[in-house]
């Protein structure tokens, strides 16, 4: 199994680990809803290493992407990011990510546990002849995520970086231990979400530095329990979960974020703009809350009355809601939040309500 550069830093603070993607991932530090308070209230740090990471380089880097990814890319100059998926002819979703633009490569980042999953989708496309080149850098770079009210704080005092006014997926460079960082403001948690990618070399340095500057602050490192609370409260589908080849960007609320329908040709396309002319989006991404305490399982049948309307993609407890909050795709007519459905666990039905997304949004 694979291991983060910082796995003899995660076991010195209590770590308990779970896997993922094959990888060895920090699941608590002791006391997830801890770690949970520490982002809501003040700061966190996480370590999202194990994340799929792709660096383009090359002449054609831009004309290649921009004619296979679902998003346009020509708008973004360097600094910029944007959203993007990559679809089957169908318009199914085999993988989303962030695309950062620099002036002499585009990174991309999966957001969600999908291993090499963009990777190895992207690369059946660069055909001979391309000039562009693909580097998988899953485990050549690392990412960490700084997330919570002080994280901007944080950040400055780790790294001299003024990320205040940085807007969302776009990034700023920074130099640490020895090597060029992006430093960019994305979203994970309904918090000021700050991620670090950077080279493995420097990802111990980095992280000394922001717990040690963090610490004043009340900084924590965080798992992926604490996250996965975060995120769906905040309302965030992820691939893997809820995005991947059972579902089409506009049945995901992924409209104008990680699909363009000006841009011209790409892989599921016709698909897409035929849904957004004739809003026949047959399922929808939508939020639950359970009554009664049980975790349902990914893939739980969601039924209105005898009939089965959906599925259920994930599911978690939430503190801000005191209990337990689920994602789940019914039919789009089963959608409306206050809708009482109910999700088989096990041969037992258990009742659930619809509720708006996000569960949460900071004042």
């Amino acid at each position: 199994m694979k291991q983060s550069r910082l796995h003899a830093q995660q076991v010195q603070l209590g770590a308990t680990f779970g896997e993922v993607t094959g990888w060895e991932v920090p699941d608590h530090y002791g006391d997830w809803r801890a770690e949970y308070d520490a982002v809501r209230q003040a700061v966190g740090l996480a370590d999202l290493s194990h994340r799929g990471k792709v660096r383009v380089t090359g002449d054609d880097r831009v004309k290649w992407l921009q004619s296979v990814i679902s998003n346009d890319l020509l708008p973004l100059q360097p600094g910029q990011g944007r959203y993007s998926s990559f679809l089957t002819h169908k318009g199914k979703m085999l993988t989303y990510f962030r695309c950062y633009v620099l002036t002499d490569a585009v990174m991309l980042e999966d957001v969600g546990e999908i291993g090499d999953a963009t990777y190895a989708a992207l690369k059946k496309f660069l055909l001979y002849g391309t000039k562009a080149k693909m580097e998988n850098c899953a485990e050549s770079w690392g990412l960490l995520l700084v997330s919570g009210p002080k994280a901007a704080q944080t950040v400055k005092s780790a790294f001299g970086v003024d990320c205040s006014d940085l807007q969302p997926i776009n990034f700023v460079t920074a130099q640490i231990g020895g090597h060029q960082a992006l430093v960019i403001r994305t979203e994970e948690t309904g918090e000021v979400d700050l991620e670090i990618l950077l080279p493995a070399d420097a990802l111990a340095t980095a992280w000394t530095s922001l717990m040690e500057t963090g610490a004043p602050l009340g900084i924590k490192p965080v798992g992926s329990q604490a996250l996965e609370a975060l995120r769906m409260e905040a309302g965030i589908p992820k691939a893997g979960s809820e995005l991947n080849e059972e579902i089409v960007p506009p049945e995901a609320n992924l409209e104008g974020k990680a699909f363009s329908l000006t841009k011209g040709c790409y892989p599921g396309q016709e698909v897409v703009a035929r849904m957004d002319t004739y809003g026949n989006v047959r399922r929808k991404l939508t939020g639950l809350v359970v009554g009664d305490g049980t975790i349902p399982p990914k893939g739980a049948k969601l039924f209105s009355g005898d009939r089965e309307v959906g599925w259920i993609s994930s599911a978690t407890a939430s503190p801000q809601q005191n209990g337990i909050i689920v994602f789940g795709f019914p039919l789009r007519d089963f959608s409306k939040a206050g809708t009482m459905l109910s999700i088989e666990v096990e041969g037992r039905k258990h009742d659930a309500t619809v509720a708006d997304l996000p569960f949460y949004r900071r004042a």
